[in-house]
């Protein structure tokens, strides 16, 4: 096996060979932090998270009731409801924070509300059954569900 060898420098012995090695990896680390920079900056032109909408006008106190009624705990863990802790679909906390809604619709009031009423509407092969709510009942839960 050959090993190249490469002078520290041309002229001025080792001294200016480290000098010049020194510059160059600042430059080199200043390109990389510009175009780090860049990357951070075009990335923030991208697409913009959905606004969402006021709360939904619901009664959370109903809406906590109803959803023991219906049995999401079975499926769901949801913070304050007793015996709401199952592993068999999401948990429901930050629900209000979310990006979507069953992975599909954008997280608005009124996408959740149609989403509780009609799941496989918006996902036909969604494991969450209908389980055939009025829209105030969806509207008490979705406004429960959006306080935690």
């Amino acid at each position: 096996m050959t090993i190249r060898r490469f002078p520290l420098a041309r002229t001025g012995g080792c001294a200016s060979g480290l000098a010049a090695r020194r510059a160059t990896v600042a430059k080199a680390a200043l390109a990389y932090a510009m175009t780090g920079l860049a990357v951070l900056m075009l990335s923030a032109c991208g697409q913009q998270t959905p606004q969402r909408e006021p709360l939904t006008g619901g009664d959370p106190a109903r809406g906590q009731a109803l959803i023991v009624h219906a049995g999401c705990g079975s499926c769901h863990t949801i913070e304050g409801v007793e015996g709401a802790n199952s592993l068999v679909g999401p948990p429901l906390m930050g629900l209000r924070q979310r990006t979507y809604i069953g992975g599909v619709a954008a997280n608005s009031a009124t996408n959740l509300e149609r989403w509780l009423m009609h799941p496989q509407a918006f996902s036909p092969r969604t494991a969450m059954p209908d389980l055939g709510l009025t829209e105030d009942q969806a509207r008490d839960i979705a406004a429960y569900l959006y306080l935690h």
